[in-house]
């Protein structure tokens, strides 16, 4: 298969998750030795999850179908440019690539508008719309503490 194929399988899980009313056209897969390891398309609505995003439930079934939590030699297809928090998962899962259909602007222009989430991140954190209150760092130094000396620790 080409790259092509994949991101026609990407789009397909777009449409036939909108159409089916799952959530919005957004679909993603995982492939691995040119074969597809993991599917997903957006499923906010149906599942009433703001992370069920196309991107991140095709890295979720990637993962399970290959019992790791990185994307080790994957290429991700994804019918859209990748959101701030797809791009973080993307980003932690490791795979060698990305390829990507529409753009940013291309969801803007549909009413999924991204952007103030970019803006939000460029604010110091008491700004934000959604404000982050920074609170009982000492109890949870103890916790990182651990981690730091725990001897059989999974690094990711």
């Amino acid at each position: 298969m080409s790259h092509k194929d994949f991101m026609k399988e990407a789009i397909r899980l777009a449409t036939d998750g909108m159409r089916n009313g799952i959530g919005g056209p957004f679909g993603a897969v995982v492939v691995k030795d040119e074969k597809i390891i993991g599917r997903g398309n957006n499923r906010v609505a149906s599942s009433n999850d703001p992370t069920a995003h196309a991107e991140v439930v095709a890295i979720r079934d990637a993962c399970k179908h290959l019992g790791h939590f990185q994307l080790d030699d994957c290429v991700l297809y994804t019918s859209c440019e990748p959101c701030p928090m797809c791009l973080g998962a993307i980003y932690w899962a490791r795979p060698e690539k990305v390829f990507y259909a529409c753009t940013k602007a291309d969801a803007t222009a549909i009413d999924f508008d991204d952007d103030f989430i970019y803006k939000e991140m460029e604010l110091p954190l008491a700004e934000r719309k959604i404000p982050a209150v920074q609170l009982m760092r000492d109890e949870g130094l103890e916790a990182f503490k651990e981690w730091k000396e725990k001897e059989d620790k999974i690094v990711y």
